[in-house]
Parts: structure tokens; sequence; C-alpha cells
């Protein structure tokens, strides 16, 4: 199974007040020294916008770049979003990306909007979705939509109106689908080959409780541990992924554990640490002996 890392474990989010920031060669270097062999972009400009700078910056640590987040306004005609997304297929294709992973983002800085959508903002949110997938193969780059919370497609009702009306491949991400009401295992089953992506992380179930009642905000249940390594949640990542290899799911699995920082850890700890652990949880269920014992079982 192909596996990524991605920044966002390292605490590198998009929003401008997430946290701490670790330098871009440290976040990489620690990525190859769990054993990871590829990774996301991260936020536009983390990574070398430049893609000749942005590959050799890759290749010092032996590391191949996958797929790139881009969450931006999708619904309202004054956005820029056809430049951001046409900038960023750019940036993956030159950087030897296969996937751009979008999600529609409502205004403002943080993850704990909400907003339902008009009938005319639905379907300028289409529009946008064909162009972007038009972007995204001019550029030989697949795409997959994210449901993502705070977001215009977070919960099931919204994410059921999106595939009933658009064709788009969808980034199955076990947390966010959690978090807005959508069992992650369910969806795996039922969208079936329309998943091209997927992003797996795990959740404390309590803290995920206190973000549902708005007891928290986003960033307050991420900074106390609200995403936990594989295994040590509450979602069941094991059937997800026997479900998606039901499907015949080719793609990439990236190990996302969203974290916020307030400053460098120690070498070794924190970020790294609880990458190391959802890798190895990860090599566990993918190795080829657990399928045999599982297929003999059943």
């Amino acid at each position: 199974m192909n596996v990524s890392g991605a920044p966002i474990s390292w605490g590198v989010s998009e929003l401008p007040d997430w946290g701490y920031r670790m330098a871009p060669d440290r976040v990489l270097s620690e990525m190859k020294s769990i054993g990871l062999d590829a990774t996301e972009l991260g936020p536009p400009g983390y990574l070398p916008e430049d893609p000749q700078l942005c590959r050799a910056m890759l290749d010092r640590h032996g590391l191949r770049l996958v797929a790139g987040f881009l969450a931006t306004v999708l619904h309202d005609p004054g956005t820029t979003a056809i430049s951001e997304l046409t900038k960023q297929a750019r940036t993956l294709k030159s950087a030897g990306a296969e996937m751009l992973v979008l999600a529609a983002a409502l205004p403002g800085n943080s993850y704990d909007g909400c907003q339902e959508l008009s009938g005319v903002a639905w379907g300028k949110l289409s529009q946008t979705l064909a162009e972007a997938e038009d972007i995204a193969a001019a550029n030989g780059l697949g795409l997959a939509f994210h449901p993502h919370v705070g977001t215009a497609v977070e919960n099931r009702e919204q994410l059921e109106r999106l595939m009933d009306t658009t064709p788009v491949d969808i980034c199955l991400d076990t947390g966010h689908l959690f978090l807005g009401g959508t069992d992650p295992v369910q969806l795996a089953e039922e969208a079936g080959t329309r998943i091209s992506h997927v992003h797996l992380k795990d959740v404390d179930l309590e803290l995920a409780a206190r973000f549902r009642s708005r007891s928290l905000t986003y960033a307050e249940a991420v900074q106390r541990g609200m995403y936990r390594p594989l295994g040590q949640g509450g979602l069941d990542i094991e059937a997800v992924l026997r479900r998606l290899q039901e499907a015949s799911y080719r793609g990439w699995f990236v190990l996302e554990q969203d974290t916020a920082l307030t400053a460098d850890p120690e070498p070794g700890s924190g970020p790294s640490a609880a990458a190391r652990q959802s890798l190895d949880y990860f090599r566990q269920l993918s190795a080829p002996e657990k399928h045999s014992s599982r297929s003999k079982e059943e």
C-alpha cells in the first residue's frame, strides 16, 4: 500500500494563527527518519513555490511528492478560487505530484464556521468543481474533494448532496468524516471507486464530543489531542482499510494526525513519535500475513 506523511502532522497548517511552524527541512528529515518515503505539499508557501527548488528539497531528503491540499472558497463568484487552483495544480505537476485535494472553504481564518449554501451557491460550487477537474486534468493530476470540518461540505447531508449532484471523486478523511457525522467505514463501502485519496487519522471520542457540542473550538480540540495516532482512538481504522481493499483502492494513504505546536519539540518526540506510531500501526494492518489470516477466517 502506498503510504505518505503530511506536514499537518508536524503542526504545519494553512490557518494563519494555528501555531508554531517547524522548519521544512526538519519536518522532511523526520518524515524520512521514521520510514516515510513520500509527503503531501503542506500549505501554499511552506515548501518552495518554485517547482525546481521544491523538488530539490524533496530529493535532498529522499522523499517524493504525492498530493497537495487546498482549502478555498468555491461557491462565491467573487473569489480567486480558479487562479489559486491553477497555481496549485501547476506547482504540483512540476514537483511530480499525482493529486490535487480540494476543500470548499468558508470565508474566515478558522474551521469553526457553519453555513448552509443556497441553491445558487450550490450551483456555483458545482461549476467551480467542474472547472477544477479540468484544471487538474490539464496538469496530469487527479482531483479529490475533501469533506472537511468548518467548510461548506462538512456533514452527511451536505456530502450526499455533493455526491448526488457532481461526479467528483472523494478524499476519504476518517477524522473529518466522523466529526461531521459520517461513518468513514460506511462511506468507504458506499463510495467505492469514487474514493481516489485517503487521509487516515484516529480520534479521541471524548474530545470529539466536546468539539461537536461547541464547548471547544476546533483549534482547542486539536491542541488538546483530539487526533490520536492510528489505533489509539475510537475509530475502526482496520474496517476502513478492509472496505477500501474490497473496493480495489490503489491510491495513497496519507497518515495525518493534525496537531498544533507552540515551539520546536525535542528531537524524536512529539509529532515524530506520534507519526512513527501511526506508521507502525498501519504497517501491521496492511501486512500480507494480516490479509492472509483474515481471508482464512472469512
